[in-house]
């Protein structure tokens, strides 16, 4: 290790001599294709790779030197540009590449003395990536750190778009450094004035230089008085705390002592649960043998009862065989079903077209009660007036009849004594034909008689009219009482009506409920999968394969894959509304099944 540290600091030294003076003589302005500055970079990459450790990681071992460059932007916030920059690099794929591309912006900042020495005087961080042993963790690296501040003088224009740095091959190339003896001598003036003036610009570099150290450690100074006074601070709030954690050590104390007079009650307490507890054991223990004796018997009953359980399987195993039969006959029976429901279907059809019928009949019946109720209402309101009309011509008629009787009376007595007088009047008349007086009475009575005889004649007419009127009031009642039963027979009707339809959808609901267990059992019977296209190659029937010309055809009934002329026909299912596709020899199996229903 001490003689590579040796060998890489003469090639460090030599590089940056060949570099210097081959600026010199381009006028201290570098491309990224002069060679000594090519051959600089990969002595700068020995020496960064120089003792540094293999991480290893689930894709293999790693071993690069762009891990410490990365530290120098936490210690130096003015790197935080080159790294971010060369963080942003699509072209870049690898930590050597990013290392590379890093050296190339700190060279070309005038910086790069400046970074590393950050990095050496932080060896408490570099030891994470280096060995004890390594170029940048002894003295050498601060002499290399001293070599790199003549490089400030240089001004190098370094284009990383289009450079490969990932696959770079850094190797060191010594025929730049091994020149003629004649060379050397001729050139010795012209070294002369470069050297003097290398030095005034080193000196210049050295000078600005420790004037940044010097402020840095101004500020370093100032730094530790502030935290100095602060320390202060803290010593005498920790003193407070010390005085205050000893009385609470000596409470805690006390309560310590109290704990233990505590515990070892508790454990003599405890000790005695123990005891009593070790007894129970015993007891539970003895219990839990006659347990155990009594599961032993019970194991035996078990078995007893399994070796019937297997007998009576062995039943059930043939109720089994007998049940299947009984599925087929169930087969037969659905298919007649079946039948009954296309029929069931057909006179629901036909109900449901009655009851239309008799839905629009009640309606209209509804219609034409509403009207007649409507006529009733207005016959017993006439009916009332009629009623009350009929009230007052009746005491009109007792008033007139009452009046009538009096007028006869009176008229009988009128004429009574108009007999009596006529006759004495005769006589008087015959006697004294001189008294004109009497006449004027009797003209008087005549015309009095002739009102009273048309009073009578009109209540008469009255009397009629209100005897016609009750015989039309007798007819109005007649035909309210009609449409009353007319009205209870339709509402009879009406009834029956709304209980046959309830019936027929009970019947209904049935019959499909029916249909619903007769399709789960016709599906649990039958247990027909339905294939997938994937799964045939090969037709059922005919087993010829299938083709662009020979297509697949599914049978409807069976679920089967066939060709085109192994299901040709078409037959209607109880399951399809219409006729579908089915294989040749599910179609004579289902027209056998129709002529033995039919027969």
């Amino acid at each position: 290790m001490m003689e590579e540290r040796a060998n890489l600091m003469h090639m460090m030294k030599l590089s940056v001599k060949v570099l210097l003076q081959s600026a010199l003589s381009l006028g201290r302005s570098l491309d990224a294709d002069h060679a000594p500055l090519q051959q600089f970079f990969v002595v700068m990459e020995h020496c960064l790779k120089h003792g540094l450790k293999v991480k290893k990681s689930f894709i293999g071992q790693n071993k690069s030197f762009f891990g410490p460059l990365e530290l120098v932007e936490k210690l130096c916030p003015e790197a935080s540009d080159i790294a971010t920059s060369v963080r942003n690099l699509p072209e870049l794929k690898t930590a050597v590449g990013r290392g590379r591309a890093w050296l190339y912006l700190a060279l070309m900042q005038k910086k790069l003395a400046d970074y590393l020495k950050v990095l050496i005087d932080n060896k408490h961080l570099l030891s994470e990536f280096y060995e004890p042993e390594a170029l940048m963790m002894e003295e050498e690296g601060m002499v290399i750190v001293g070599l790199l501040v003549g490089l400030n003088v240089l001004d190098a224009n370094l284009c990383l778009k289009g450079e490969d740095l990932d696959s770079q091959v850094g190797v060191i190339d010594f025929s730049l450094y091994l020149k003629d003896v004649q060379e050397l001598d001729g050139g010795k003036e012209h070294e002369r004035i470069t050297d003097v003036l290398d030095q005034k610009n080193y000196v210049e570099e050295l000078n600005r230089h420790l004037s940044c150290t010097v402020g840095d450690l101004q500020s370093k100074i100032d730094g530790l008085e502030k935290t100095n006074s602060k320390l202060q601070e803290e010593l005498s709030a920790a003193t407070d705390r010390i005085c205050s954690l000893q009385e609470e050590q000596q409470q805690l104390r006390e309560q310590n002592e109290l704990i233990r007079e505590r515990s070892e009650k508790s454990v003599e307490i405890t000790k005695q649960d123990t005891k009593v507890e070790l007894e129970t054991y015993k007891q539970t223990r003895q219990g839990l043998d006659e347990m155990y004796s009594d599961v032993w018997k019970q194991l035996k009953e078990e078995k007893k009862v399994r070796l019937e359980l297997e007998k009576e399987l062995e039943l059930q195993i043939g109720m089994k065989t007998e049940m299947e039969i009984a599925m087929k006959l169930l087969e037969k029976d659905t298919h007649e079903k079946q039948d009954t429901l296309v029929a069931l279907r057909q006179q629901l059809e036909e109900v449901k077209a009655i009851n239309l019928q008799m839905f629009h009949k009640v309606q209209s019946a509804e219609s034409c009660l509403q009207q007649k109720d409507e006529a009733i209402t207005s016959f017993e309101e006439k009916n009332n007036q009629v009623m009350s009309s009929m009230k007052q011509m009746e005491e009109r008629l007792q008033l007139s009849e009452r009046a009538r009787r009096g007028a006869e009376e009176r008229s009988h007595k009128l004429q009574q004594e108009l007999g009596g007088r006529t006759c004495a009047l005769q006589q008087q008349l015959s006697q004294l034909h001189e008294h004109s007086s009497l006449e004027k009475e009797l003209k008087s009575e005549k015309e009095q008689r002739q009102a009273l005889q048309r009073e009578l004649q009109q209540e008469k007419d009255t009397s009629s009219l209100l005897r016609a009127e009750l015989q039309q009031v007798e007819g109005l009642k007649k035909e309210l009482r009609e449409l009353q039963d007319e009205k209870v027979e339709l509402q009879k009707v009406c009834e029956e009506q709304e209980q046959a339809l309830q019936e027929m959808g009970l019947h209904l609901s049935q019959s499909k409920l029916k249909m619903e267990d007769i399709k789960e059992v016709n599906k649990a019977l039958k247990g027909h999968t339905w294939l997938k296209d994937d799964e045939a190659t090969h037709c059922k029937q005919c087993e010829k394969e299938f083709s662009i010309s020979r297509r697949k055809h599914h049978c409807r009934h069976c679920g089967h894959i066939f060709c085109n002329t192994c299901s040709s026909n078409e037959l209607a299912l109880p399951s399809y509304p219409r006729p579908v596709r089915v294989c040749d020899s599910c179609h004579t199996l289902l027209l056998q099944r129709c002529s033995s229903t039919g027969s």
